[in-house]
């Protein structure tokens, strides 16, 4: 399954749109890297938690989206588009959702 941010598949056809596909993940941030992690903001470091906690809700949200585009018969997903939010009380949810347009292409 191609994926790209791309609005068109250089060399390629597109042969049929078959639609808007989404893929979303929402991760709980653990209280303890939370703690550790406003210490490391405070004193300038990186928060090796929350990036870990990103990386794993933006596979989960892309593997969703590759299984939409492959259920409507896709084999590429064009015009991708990733936004990260934080959701839930005091912000304790970390939120990927990705989009974009399932195709066919020959």
């Amino acid at each position: 399954m191609i994926v790209t941010t791309t609005h068109d598949l250089q060399g390629k056809k597109v042969e049929e749109y078959l639609g808007v596909v989404v893929g979303e993940a929402v991760m709980g941030a653990n209280i303890f890297s939370d703690i550790f992690a406003s210490i490391r903001d405070i004193v300038g470091g990186r928060s090796g938690a929350y990036e870990d906690e990103l990386t794993k809700a933006r596979k989960i949200a892309f593997q969703e989206l590759e299984n939409e585009a492959r259920m409507l018969g896709a084999n590429a997903v064009l015009a991708i588009d990733i936004d990260y939010e934080v959701v839930g009380a005091k912000g304790s949810m970390l939120m990927v959702s990705i989009s974009g347009t399932a195709v066919r292409y020959s």
